[in-house]
């Protein structure tokens, strides 16, 4: 048997759980989690930003690998202090997870490595702001340097809002609009191999159409049929290969899950962002589609060993997956919501993202709730499938994007 700890408590480590425990050799822990999570694993009350709570844990379980999930334990250091204790941890150190915690440093790392980007920069005051906004024009791009969730980036024609934006952030970064569509890729990574999964299309904007605000996410499918043949190849030649290598010469190597977010636009490819963790929603497409077992892969890139694995397997078809998230949202979501789930069928199932049990009744805690999958013969088909399903969810406080699947 193999032990795992996951930390993390949305949809991601929902999807990241059922892969894992799709290996019957498998046993899962999560901390937090979710109610997902739940009657899949044992969950455990324990901050997964708290590195030495995490370390008592896994030493209590007797993890034989630790995987952190979302972002703020990584640049909290809970990987490093798994490590230092002196267990196999998938996600990298603090140091390295600067590379998502600062657009700054994503951008000297960018530039030092070669890697395509955006033009950009760094403004700390609203002068400075007001001065990139002009010099850039229309659309308009405001990052917040730190964390913020997938949600701190305001794209928008209005300079009063954009200024507005940087304001209340303070330290920003201001960019020049990318044109085209964007694509993510995710690659496994020990710290010089690294391991290309599925490219996926995410849905940022709330509303059909691409209409309205920014949120985390309002679906995605893969893989992308519209997308070149040689697209993965050119990203691990071009960003990721050479964003580990700067990383090495640093002396912060890459371990764990690194997501370009990427713009292919008129003048060619450009990197949007860095992650320093799996993307959400696009996780929950792409690992439905993975079938090599994935804990083997995770572990393997923790001990520094990818380029000894077989290439991974990919089952045929498509998945897509609609997130049903919360009236409100990405505003202030309305909470407590009940929430009545159909039953997960091979070819479509609901994933946990903001839930709760209140009196022993699921219901919303989040403004993302849930994140229906649906996998087919072709895009169409997976698409169908994940509607299909999620026309049987009762969430009569909930509501979705309804062109989930269509390239944009």
């Amino acid at each position: 048997m193999t032990t795992v700890l996951l930390l993390g408590s949305g949809g991601r480590e929902h999807a990241l759980g059922r892969a894992l425990v799709a290996d019957p050799s498998v046993q899962l822990h999560a901390a937090p989690g979710n109610p997902g999570l739940a009657g899949i694993g044992t969950l455990h009350a324990v901050a997964p930003s708290d590195p030495a709570a995490v370390v008592a844990l896994a030493r209590r379980v007797g993890a034989d690998l630790v995987v952190v999930g979302p972002e703020a334990p990584l640049v909290a250091g809970v990987a490093d202090a798994v490590r230092e204790a002196g267990i196999d941890c998938f996600g990298p150190s603090a140091a390295a997870a600067e590379l998502e915690g600062s657009k700054a440093f994503a951008k000297d790392v960018m530039r030092a490595a070669g890697v395509p980007t955006a033009d950009a920069r760094v403004c700390e005051t609203p002068e400075q702001a007001a001065a990139a906004l002009d010099a850039f024009g229309p659309p308009y791009v405001v990052k917040n340097d730190g964390l913020a969730a997938g949600k701190g980036v305001v794209v928008t024609t209005d300079r009063d809002a954009a200024l507005a934006h940087a304001a209340a952030c303070g330290r920003v970064v201001v960019e020049e609009f990318l044109d085209g569509p964007e694509v993510s890729l995710f690659a496994v990574c020990d710290g010089t191999t690294a391991v290309p999964l599925l490219p996926a299309q995410d849905f940022k904007r709330v509303g059909d159409g691409d209409a309205g605000p920014n949120t985390g996410g309002m679906g995605a499918y893969c893989p992308l049929p519209w997308m070149p043949d040689d697209l993965a190849a050119e990203v691990m030649a071009q960003v990721v290969d050479p964003t580990l290598a700067e990383m090495r010469r640093r002396g912060t190597p890459f371990t764990g899950l690194l997501y370009a977010g990427l713009a292919l636009t008129s003048r060619g490819m450009r990197v949007v962002e860095f992650n320093a963790r799996f993307g959400d929603p696009e996780t929950q497409a792409v690992l439905a589609l993975l079938a090599t077992p994935l804990a083997p892969v995770l572990l393997a890139a923790a001990c520094g060993e990818l380029a000894e694995l077989p290439p991974l397997a990919w089952r045929d078809g498509a998945a897509v997956v609609v997130v049903e998230a919360a009236s409100g949202y990405p505003g202030t979501p309305v909470l407590g919501g009940s929430v009545e789930l159909p039953a997960d069928v091979s070819d479509a199932w609901t994933i946990q993202a903001g839930t709760a049990l209140a009196d022993g009744r699921l219901v919303a805690s989040g403004g993302r709730v849930l994140g229906v999958v649906g996998l087919g013969e072709d895009l169409e088909a997976a698409r169908e499938r994940a509607y299909a399903h999620l026309s049987q969810v009762r969430f009569p406080d909930g509501f979705h994007r309804t062109d989930i699947g269509v390239p944009h």
